[in-house]
């Protein structure tokens, strides 16, 4: 009795050995690029946590560079070599026809679960019928302002670029004159990189100027409308923007304008957050509006921004990282992020959600900026696209810099796009 109820514990506990050994098996180590620094990289850590708690697998942060044209071209070099590195990737709204050959088709993973989203990131990430990346969270480019400043000088936010010009110097130089030798007008992105392609884009829209290529793909940027937005940006530099602006990402904007040394800022929904944090100098005074017009009732531009999360086909674990992506992607993570950062859900129904609304206002007045935002033309040139925008970016950036005028360097541009483009996109 005794030899068999020990032969059946032996068994049990061997069998108990098993299941766990087989536990181990399938726990996956999954690899993640979601956000390097800052509230990107604590959300991050936060959600894959709690993933990896969940479903018993591990989950690792991948530290990437900081600008989205470095890390586009990590993400194309570890492609190159099928490297099984990296799971999951976070994808630019402008990258899905750049690298849809190494992403994962998510349709059987999503379980339709990609109809809660905004239809038109959905049909943007989908190509050739794949669903290649889920949306995460989506941007549209604002202006913030200080709506203390605004109040103190007299003035109203400003509806037109020509307005903002005059209330932007008007603030400046009463700010300087008040012992602050250092304010600064109007902050934005102006650096020789991807954002300055989303901020001109804005300008080229409220302008009327065209989209770069349009959507027949014929190239469409040396017209006079393009020429006037250029040349508007760059009377900026060096009056109401410091020339420094034409070394600023993002978060170089943000920290000038989040202590409290500028009027305005271009940037992403994310910076309203930040900028309302309990450690920042100009919590509870800021205003945030659509970006400018051309001419007073016309329409501003807007750049359509975003990020969505992607397999990558030479993944090891592609189930369970699709499983990451479908968790990370998720109403309820979306909710979370929208409410404690200030990242724009791409879940429809979430612009309706009173918390979301309480913590972030300016959603609901704004939602038509975020629904109509204005393209890249990534879509329409396809492979070729980091090209285009590399020629335009620096095209702008030479206008801005005073190295060239915006006739002179729109007439280039279009000579080297069609160099880029030759037999089609």
């Amino acid at each position: 009795m005794k030899t068999t109820m020990k032969r059946t514990l032996q068994g049990a506990v061997m069998g108990l050995g098993l299941l766990g050994a087989m536990a181990c098996a399938h726990a996956a180590s999954i690899t993640i690029s979601c956000g390097s620094v800052g509230q990107d990289y604590e959300f991050c850590k936060k959600h894959t946590d709690e993933w990896a708690k969940k479903t018993g697998h591990t989950v690792k942060l991948f530290t990437s560079p900081s600008s989205t044209t470095d890390i586009l071209g990590l993400f194309r070099q570890m492609f190159a070599a099928q490297s099984a590195d990296l799971d999951v990737v976070m994808v630019d709204v402008v990258w899905p026809g750049v690298i849809k050959d190494h992403l994962v088709d998510l349709k059987k993973y999503s379980k339709g679960a990609e109809a809660l989203h905004f239809p038109a990131i959905v049909g943007n990430n989908t190509i050739d019928g794949k669903l290649l990346a889920m949306p995460w969270f989506t941007d549209a480019g604002l202006l913030f302002y200080r709506k203390d400043l605004v109040e103190k000088y007299g003035m109203k936010a400003p509806k037109t670029w020509d307005e903002l010009a005059t209330v932007a110097k008007k603030i400046q130089d009463g700010e300087r004159a008040a012992g602050a030798a250092d304010f600064q007008g109007f902050v934005f992105q102006a650096k020789a990189y991807e954002g300055l392609t989303c901020d001109a884009v804005e300008w080229l829209a409220a302008f009327d100027g065209g989209s770069i290529v349009d959507a027949k793909g014929d190239i469409t940027i040396n017209n006079p409308n393009a020429v006037k937005a250029l040349k508007t940006a760059a009377s900026w530099v060096g009056t109401i923007a410091p020339t420094g602006v034409l070394n600023y990402g993002e978060e170089d904007a943000r920290g000038v304008f989040q202590n409290g040394k500028a009027a305005f800022m271009r940037n992403w929904p994310y910076a309203w957050s930040l900028g309302n944090g309990a450690d920042s100098p100009i919590k509870g005074k800021i205003g945030v509006s659509a970006l400018p017009s051309a001419m007073a009732g016309g329409k501003g531009g807007a750049a359509l921004g975003g990020w969505q999360l992607a397999v990558s086909k030479y993944s090891k674990n592609v189930d369970a990282a699709a499983d990451l992506v479908m968790f990370l992607t998720s109403s309820n993570m979306q909710k979370e992020r929208a409410i404690k950062g200030s990242y724009n859900p791409t879940v429809r129904s979430l612009y309706l959600d009173k918390e979301v609304l309480a913590a972030n206002p300016f959603y609901g007045d704004l939602h038509s900026v975020f629904t109509n935002a204005s393209p890249r033309p990534a879509t329409v040139t396809g492979l070729k696209y980091p090209e285009v925008s590399q020629a335009f970016w620096n095209a702008t950036h030479e206008v801005l810099s005073g190295k060239a005028t915006a006739e002179d360097s729109l007439k280039r541009l279009d000579g080297r796009l069609k160099q880029i483009k030759r037999t089609g996109w």
